[in-house]
């Protein structure tokens, strides 16, 4: 709102002042990354090479296949790898050999034909099983 004042003493010599009051603060802007609809997908490993896990254990989170199923391994519809056994978990870099008539092959491995590939797999090693049974009776 503003507030008018009249300066000078005499009518004919009247000045008609206004006053604007402004703001004494800028408005409050947003700051980068503070949206609550980007939150951290936490892809990746979740078990590392040596330790123990239970059937259906997540053992990798991808969004491409970064990680291939080995022995006991399962891949799932969004490419996790979850583990088939209870067992230790070990994790290998084996030689990838691909189909080369496959179109999709070409496509991703295109120049590296005379190359050796290789791959990261996740593997499962079961527990062995106590030897505690006996034989009774043979049929």
């Amino acid at each position: 709102m503003s507030n008018q004042f009249l300066l000078g003493s005499s009518k004919a010599n009247c000045v008609l002042k206004e006053f604007v009051r402004h703001a004494s603060k800028k408005t409050g802007g947003s700051t980068q990354n503070t949206s609550t609809k980007v939150k951290p997908k936490h892809r990746g490993w979740k078990v590392q090479d040596g330790h123990y896990v239970q059937a259906g254990h997540m053992l990798a989170t991808q969004r491409t296949t970064r990680f291939h199923p080995g022995l006991n391994v399962g891949f799932g519809v969004n490419g996790t790898l979850f583990a088939m056994e209870a067992g230790k978990v070990i994790i290998t870099c084996e030689k990838f050999d691909p189909n080369w008539e496959h179109t999709w092959v070409q496509r991703m491995y295109a120049g590296r034909e005379q190359q050796k590939i290789f791959k990261k797999y996740f593997n499962v090693i079961p527990e062995p099983q106590h030897q505690r049974f006996r034989l009774i009776d043979e049929i």
